[in-house]
């Protein structure tokens, strides 16, 4: 992965500004000894009334030029440079297939998002999101799975993509039911495609048990085992019953019905042990939170970068601006600017 980032003015050679300590000095020196007299003369009285007096607007105009020149021209010494810096990133060799159940109990609102009751799949979507972005240099991919599978995206590095999807993500796409074990057996395809992989993991998040799909959860599992797969598995919601929206009153507000619902721990925690990962039960949504921050601190690596900085050198145009002061300093001393010898 690629980064460019522009860099702030730097200087080649910074300790030259030091001269600039003399451009003070040179005004002070020159503003305080005057000009040279035009005619020497022993005294002035008999002469003051010719003309009214006036300072030379042009002789200070000149000394300003040829401060700020000398001004430019040290700061063009110290060799300005504007630098665009280039970060490569490695992936970190971490390959992550998230499965998210999309079946129609993930409907249910025991969960909450700022307070406010909040379906199961908004807020496994939200926290999804949240572990995504926490993991900027591993090939993530996702499915959604009800009665079966579907590919949300392959493993990737570009999550801004991965996260529009998921935001597609939705109830109802495909026809209702659970079928964890395809789930398991689609995400293990995806994860051994790849052949870099210095891990392989699936997220699997179910709120039901499996109903559906022509693979068993436990016979997934132990391909996944074999291949080298992590499969971390999280059962979603509350234990009992669970409010589920069954429509409107005749004010707008949602009308609720307490439904049984009954997530399989036993087949999940298999599933789990059998791959060498954990199984996790979030019961609200602080606790799903805290699910997915341990299973990013689980399943972390170091990631090398490497880091260059391009210049591009300022100096020629400081150069040509001195010196087309001094230049212009220069025509106007000998025009309008010329004293009587």
């Amino acid at each position: 992965m690629n980064f460019l980032q522009d860099s702030p003015l730097t200087f080649a050679h910074p300790w030259l500004l030091l001269l600039l300590l003399v451009v003070p000095v040179v005004a002070l020196f020159e503003g305080g000894r005057g000009a040279a007299p035009a005619v020497i003369y022993s005294s002035l009285l008999p002469i003051r009334a010719l003309g009214k007096p006036r300072r030379s607007r042009i002789g200070g105009l000149l000394m300003s030029l040829l401060l700020l020149a000398l001004a430019i021209l040290i700061v063009a010494l110290a060799r300005p440079q504007l630098g665009r810096t280039f970060s490569q990133v490695q992936a970190s060799g971490i390959d992550i297939m998230l499965a998210l159940d999309v079946s129609g109990s993930m409907i249910a609102e025991d969960f909450t998002i700022g307070g406010e009751r909040a379906s199961r799949v908004d807020v496994v979507k939200q926290v999804t999101q949240k572990f995504i972005e926490a993991r900027p240099n591993d090939r993530i991919g996702m499915i959604a799975f009800a009665a079966r599978p579907y590919l949300v995206s392959p493993l990737t590095l570009d999550h801004g993509w991965l996260i529009q999807n998921l935001d597609r993500v939705k109830l109802g796409l495909v026809e209702d039911g659970t079928a964890i074990g395809s789930a398991i057996a689609s995400c293990t395809t995806r994860l051994i495609e790849r052949k870099d992989s210095k891990s392989r993991i699936v997220v699997l998040l179910t709120d039901g048990d499996n109903n559906a799909g022509k693979v068993s959860p436990l016979t997934a599992a132990e391909a996944a085992s074999a291949l080298g797969v992590k499969v971390y598995t999280i059962g979603a919601g509350t234990k009992g019953f669970a409010p589920m929206p069954v429509g409107r009153d005749v004010f707008g507000r949602k009308v609720y019905q307490n439904v049984k619902v009954d997530v399989d721990e036993d087949t999940l925690k298999k599933i789990a042990d059998m791959t060498k990962a954990k199984f996790y039960r979030a019961t609200d949504t602080k606790s799903l939170t805290q699910i997915y921050e341990e299973i990013d601190q689980l399943e972390k690596t170091k990631v090398e970068m490497k880091q260059f900085t391009q210049y591009r050198d300022l100096f020629p145009w400081f150069l040509g601006a001195g010196l087309g002061l001094l230049a212009l300093q220069a025509i106007l001393a000998q025009t309008v600017g010329n004293r009587l010898p």
